[in-house]
């Protein structure tokens, strides 16, 4: 077995190839085969942002955009939207404050950003248990968000 640290990520989605300095101290470039286990040290990040305790190999990314609309000082409504990945999935949250509640929009904010996010989750999972049950053909198939 060889080990050696990451100093470069050069793959533009964070994944390979990657430079790196091999533990005898020389320097190369490298595409990890399916046999390669990357892993982060303790206490670092890996090239990508995921956390330390996160072990495997990047295989995609998926992007999401999350747009904040206000409506007055009262109601307001986030769209998050996939932009890679599962393609033309959405879904929309909302928050309306109560005429008894101050205006801190950063609270509706978090509220309807969290409410979208939920939905979108939902969806996921829908589509994945769609998924099972067309690859394997099994019906009623849930599957738990935990």
């Amino acid at each position: 077995m060889r080990d050696g640290e990451i100093i470069e990520v050069r793959g533009g989605d964070g994944g390979p190839p990657y430079r790196v300095r091999w533990s005898d101290g020389r320097e190369g470039i490298i595409y990890p085969g399916a046999s390669a286990e990357v892993r982060a040290q303790h206490g670092a990040e890996a090239p990508s942002g995921v956390p330390a305790d996160v072990q495997g190999r990047l295989v995609r990314e998926w992007d999401i955009r999350v747009s904040i609309y206000a409506f007055g000082d009262d109601t307001t409504t986030a769209k998050v939207a996939v932009v890679a990945g599962e393609a033309g999935m959405s879904a929309a949250g909302e928050s309306r404050r109560s005429s008894r509640d101050p205006a801190v929009p950063r609270i509706g904010d978090k509220v309807a950003v969290a409410r979208a996010l939920h939905h979108l989750a939902d969806e996921l999972l829908t589509g994945a248990a769609e998924d099972v049950e067309g690859s394997t053909g099994e019906h009623d198939v849930t599957i738990s968000p935990r």
